[in-house]
């Protein structure tokens, strides 16, 4: 981890940082939440190792990478985020055309739309736990979760400015992060107004056997520093992401991509998301799909709790291009 450099490149308004290794066709790893570029440690050594130059970048409002308008959530629409992506490809890469991309749930919700909005920029993609799922032209996502899961579902919870990081203030960003990262129950997550993290059960040992008390420290570190704020920005534009992307209502993704999922992910358990994933929906918008790989035993953080595994599917993925 030592090789790994580190940069700031200005983007889209932004001094973004970012983690590179390796020289040879870019890959271009995107987290999620509460992720940062650490999240794909394992997997920039890897390919690295094996000739691709890995770039992970802390997205707006993370770590390291200053400069988002925190107090703004309408600045953190889906367009803001792809178009930061954009313009850090521009910077990095402005002889490449097309990278690689690999990517894990909101960084996966991300790189869906990146390959919406610009497949020339995308040459194959590998994205982690978060499927893709069209518009619905007929239904706010925020309500409609609701809908389904009611006001306590984590989602609708992180809406309100302010509200889920007073009850996370008191506990602290390491406990706040032990818990989300541990997190093993493909059943809903819920925070139940005023008992926070309490409603959580603890994983069954101290730490995971993947997160080691110094991983851990690395991403508390990141967050006492940022706040959570930036972070929960992402959900609360869900709405207005929704309502300006209505262009693209039924639009496919076509670059030719690998999905991989954990058996017990939360998001692989989501209703109607296995029948969706299996029985062609699926396919029928993302039509260069090749694969769905369902990993036995591994939970919604798969790049970290398997980072062998994962680093080699993307190794025989990408390699074909």
């Amino acid at each position: 981890m030592e090789k790994i450099e580190h940069k700031m490149v200005a983007v889209n308004g932004l001094n973004m940082h970012i983690a590179e290794l390796g020289q040879g066709p870019t890959i271009l790893f995107i987290h999620g939440f509460p992720e940062l570029w650490y999240s794909w440690r394992h997997q920039m050594v890897y390919l690295a190792e094996r000739g691709y130059r890995a770039v992970a970048p802390d997205l707006r409002g993370y770590g390291d990478t200053t400069g988002a308008p925190i107090n703004d959530p309408s600045k953190f629409s889906i367009f803001h985020i792809v178009g930061d992506v954009v313009a850090l490809l521009e910077a990095i890469a402005p002889n490449e055309g097309k990278v690689f991309v690999v990517a894990h749930d909101w960084g996966a919700f991300i790189a869906w739309h990146l390959c919406l909005f610009r497949p020339d920029k995308v040459k194959a993609l590998v994205n982690l736990s978060v499927h893709y799922h069209p518009r619905n032209s007929n239904m706010n996502p925020i309500e409609g979760l609701k809908a389904l899961y009611g006001e306590d579902y984590y989602i609708c919870r992180f809406q309100a400015q302010g509200d889920i990081e007073a009850e996370f203030a008191p506990i602290g960003a390491k406990s706040v992060l032990k818990k989300m990262l541990t997190y093993r129950d493909p059943a809903p997550f819920y925070f139940p107004k005023g008992k926070g993290l309490e409603a959580i059960a603890d994983a069954p040992i101290a730490l995971s056997t993947w997160l080691s008390e110094e991983e851990l420290d690395y991403y508390a570190s990141k967050f006492e520093q940022t706040g959570f704020t930036g972070a929960l920005n992402y959900y609360r534009a869900l709405s207005i992401s929704s309502e300006l992307t209505a262009p693209w209502t039924g639009a496919e993704v076509k670059v030719p991509t690998k999905f991989i999922v954990g058996e017990f992910d939360l998001v692989y358990h989501m209703q109607g998301a296995k029948e969706y994933i299996h029985n062609g929906g699926f396919k029928k918008y993302v039509p260069l799909l090749e694969e769905v790989v369902v990993l036995e035993g591994a939970a919604h953080f798969v790049n970290q709790e398997r980072p062998d595994e994962i680093s080699k599917h993307i190794y025989d993925f990408i390699q074909k291009f």
